[in-house]
């Protein structure tokens, strides 16, 4: 569980940044996507850490991640009337 506290690194960082919860109110989860993708397309060609925040390239993929799912579970309750 050791590098779960660097998500949670990133996910205090966003929240200070921007406001608590902020990514919540993004229109358009194409943004989550393509940040995902740059994330890993930067750790698989060799850089290991983000430039800003200093964490892992990987730490800020599993936040895109999980915000992706939570977008998906939030359009999949709404389908079915919850």
């Amino acid at each position: 569980f050791e590098e779960l506290k660097d998500v949670v690194k990133v996910l205090m960082l966003g929240a200070k940044k921007y406001s608590p919860d902020n990514w919540k109110k993004c229109d358009d989860v194409k943004r989550y996507k393509d940040a995902l993708m740059r994330h890993v397309i930067s750790y698989v060609s060799g850089d290991e850490q983000d430039e800003e925040s200093g964490l892992s390239h990987l730490a800020h993929a599993i936040c895109n991640c999980l915000f992706l799912m939570w977008f998906d579970n939030q359009k999949e309750n709404k389908e079915n009337g919850f």
